[in-house]
C-alpha cells in the first residue's frame, strides 16, 4: 500500500511538471524551475517574519508570490535589458537567493528557517504525511490531495487555453494579430510553473521536481513534433519514471527521488540515440544508407 501511494505521488507530481514543461521546452525556458527553487527563499523568510508562523500553506503562499516575481523578472530583463533568457534566469535566481539569505541572517538567524523546512520534502515520507480531520478521520496521504487538486487545476487550464498557448508559443507574431496577448498567456504559463514547482517541492523535493518538469517533455520532444501527442507522451513517461524509479530504489536500497531522476535521464538518453527521426544512430544509419550522389 505504501509503495502505490509513493508511486500514485510521484505520478501526479510529473504528470503535472511534465505538462507544464512541455510549453517551457519548446518556448526555449526550461530551467525557469531551476531558477523558482532558488529564487523563493526570500519569500519564505517574509511569509514567516509577517506571520511568525511556518505552518507549510503559509510559506507556500510566500514562496508561491516570489515565484511569480521571479518569472516577472525573467521576463523584464529579457524584454527591456535585451539579455539572453539564459542571462535573465541566471541574474534574477542569484540576486533573489542572496536576498533570501541576508533576510535569514539578518532577522531569522536563531530560528531554523531555510528552504529545508518546506521545499525540500522526501517522496518516501508520502505514506506518514497523513490529513487526519479535526474528527480524528484519517484521509490518507496529505501529498496525494494537494498534487491531485493542482493537476486537475492544470489540465483545466490548458484544455481551456490550449489553443491560446499553442499559438503564443509556435507563433506569437501571428497570435498578436488575431487579438491573442502574448503578454498575458505567457505570465499565465509562468504563474502556473511557479505554482506548481512550489507546491511539488513539498511532496517530492525540489531536485526531483526540476528534473520531472525538463526530462519527460525532452524526451518525448525527441520521440514527436506532434505538442498533443507530446503531452499524452509526457503524462505516460511520467508514470513510467515513477513507478520504475520506486522499483529500482527498491532493488538497490537508495534514494527514492535519485532512482526516479536517473530513470528519467535513462528514457532521455534512449530517446536520444534510437529515436526514430531524431536519434542519432538512426540519422547516422539513414546518412550511410543513401547512395553516393555522382559528382558528374
Amino acid at each position: 500500500m505504501e509503495a502505490l501511494q509513493i508511486i500514485l505521488a510521484g505520478s501526479l507530481v510529473a504528470i503535472a511538471c511534465g505538462l507544464l514543461g512541455c510549453f517551457l521546452v519548446l518556448r526555449k525556458m526550461a530551467m525557469v524551475g531551476d531558477a523558482i527553487s532558488h529564487a523563493v527563499l526570500p519569500g519564505i523568510v517574509l511569509a514567516f517574519l509577517f506571520t511568525g508562523s511556518r505552518d507549510s500553506v503559509t510559506m507556500l503562499i510566500g514562496a508561491g508570490a516570489i515565484g511569480i516575481l521571479t518569472t516577472f523578472l525573467i521576463e523584464f530583463f529579457h524584454k527591456k535589458g535585451k539579455l539572453q533568457t539564459d542571462a535573465s534566469i541566471g541574474v534574477t535566481f542569484t540576486w533573489l537567493f542572496a536576498v533570501g539569505v541576508i533576510l535569514v541572517s539578518a532577522f531569522a538567524g536563531k530560528v531554523d528557517l531555510d528552504q529545508d523546512c518546506v521545499l525540500y520534502g522526501e517522496i518516501a515520507y508520502v505514506p506518514l504525511d497523513l490529513w487526519i480531520t479535526d474528527s480524528g478521520l484519517v484521509m490518507g496521504p496529505r501529498v496525494l490531495y494537494i498534487t491531485g487538486t493542482v493537476l486537475i487545476i492544470l489540465i483545466a487550464f490548458i484544455v481551456l487555453g490550449y489553443k491560446e498557448l499553442f499559438l503564443t508559443t509556435f507563433d506569437p507574431g501571428y497570435a498578436s494579430a488575431i487579438g491573442i496577448s502574448t503578454a498575458v498567456w505567457h505570465y499565465l504559463l509562468m504563474g502556473a510553473v511557479s505554482l506548481t514547482t512550489v507546491a511539488s517541492f513539498e511532496s517530492v523535493g525540489a531536485i526531483l521536481v526540476v528534473a520531472l518538469l525538463i526530462a519527460p517533455p525532452a524526451t518525448a520532444y525527441m520521440l514527436t513534433e506532434n505538442l498533443k501527442k507530446m503531452l499524452i507522451l509526457t503524462s505516460v513517461l511520467g508514470v513510467f519514471i515513477s513507478a520504475g524509479g520506486y522499483y529500482l530504489a527498491a532493488w538497490l536500497d537508495g534514494s527514492i527521488a535519485g532512482a526516479m531522476a536517473s530513470v528519467a535521464g535513462l528514457l532521455f538518453m534512449l530517446a536520444f540515440l534510437f529515436s526514430p527521426g531524431n536519434g542519432v544512430i538512426y540519422k547516422s544509419i539513414s546518412r550511410r544508407s543513401k547512395p553516393a550522389t555522382d559528382p558528374s
